[in-house]
């Protein structure tokens, strides 16, 4: 039936916009407390796949079991960058901020060119083609394991900032940063774990990307756009935005890709961003400034 061919692709559009959504939620997380755009976002989830790709090639290792421990040594990377390089850049202008991160940016892309050429890589997992037959729906398996992880360290991450000391002082340096450091917060090395995080979170939805697209060099700056876009439309700094943005994008592209073309699916996703901008500049789950 018609309607359940569009309503499979809704719910694939559904799957692939939460692990969109984890690694804008890693933009989001930063921008919202350390109030520095990541221009080398996409480039970190890149390099995260191309980490995926060479346990699964190399150790026989699945992304879902390697996930973890890349966003570890992710979490170490950003925590070691912003306590070493960006926090001197915070507070300056935002040209000089933008220029730092986007030669950051330059720097990993080159680098991965060099390393492993323009080619794609695709991890060729046992179970890439396998579905689950739900009713009329036939849904990919990776695309389901990617979509439960993803919502499973959301759901950590949401858990993190709610219930613990350190995610409780991450939040206040959020909300007011001169009281936060007149009440004594290591303000900080606060932020450099906020960085981590907002890495491990890439470095998390990177492994989940390399089981439903192939690794390759020049997606960085794609990434880096789509991460923009969604948490602009979710609204920036909003932990939660940062998921609908992603499953809004993630719907549109996949109708976009099957209704007209899969080369059309940015346009629908560059509308979907003017839309929210003309009706709510602060975005679907953002606060007014």
């Amino acid at each position: 039936m018609t309607w359940s061919i569009y309503l499979g692709v809704v719910v694939q559009g559904v799957l692939t916009g939460l692990v969109y959504g984890l690694m804008a939620l890693g933009l989001s997380v930063i921008f919202g407390v350390v109030r520095v755009v990541n221009f080398a976002h996409g480039e970190f989830a890149v390099v995260a796949m191309y980490a995926a790709f060479l346990l699964f090639r190399e150790l026989g290792l699945d992304p879902l079991v390697t996930m973890l421990p890349i966003a570890a040594a992710f979490f170490i990377v950003g925590f070691a960058l912003q306590a070493t390089l960006i926090n001197s850049f915070v507070g300056r202008s935002e040209h000089e901020q933008f220029i730092l991160l986007v030669g950051v940016a330059i720097v990993i892309l080159n680098g991965l060119l060099m390393l492993f050429g323009p080619d794609a890589r695709p991890a060729n997992l046992p179970y890439a083609f396998d579905s689950y037959a739900i009713g009329p729906l036939f849904i990919d398996k990776v695309r389901i394991y990617s979509a439960v992880a993803a919502l499973a360290i959301a759901a950590g991450l949401f858990a993190f900032f709610r219930y613990t000391v350190t995610g409780t002082a991450i939040r206040a340096c959020a909300d007011n940063l001169t009281g936060a450091a007149v009440v004594g917060l290591n303000v900080k090395r606060l932020y450099a774990i906020t960085f981590g995080i907002g890495l491990a979170c890439v470095g998390a939805a990177g492994a989940l990307m390399v089981t439903i697209a192939d690794a390759a060099p020049n997606l960085g700056p794609a990434y880096t756009l789509l991460a923009f876009i969604i948490v602009i439309v979710g609204g920036l700094g909003s932990m939660a935005g940062a998921l609908v943005g992603g499953v809004l994008i993630g719907v549109s592209e996949a109708l976009a890709g099957f209704i007209i073309q899969p080369s059309m699916k940015s346009m629908f996703s560059f509308a979907l961003l003017i839309a929210v901008l003309v009706l709510r500049p602060h975005g679907l789950l953002g606060r007014r400034a």
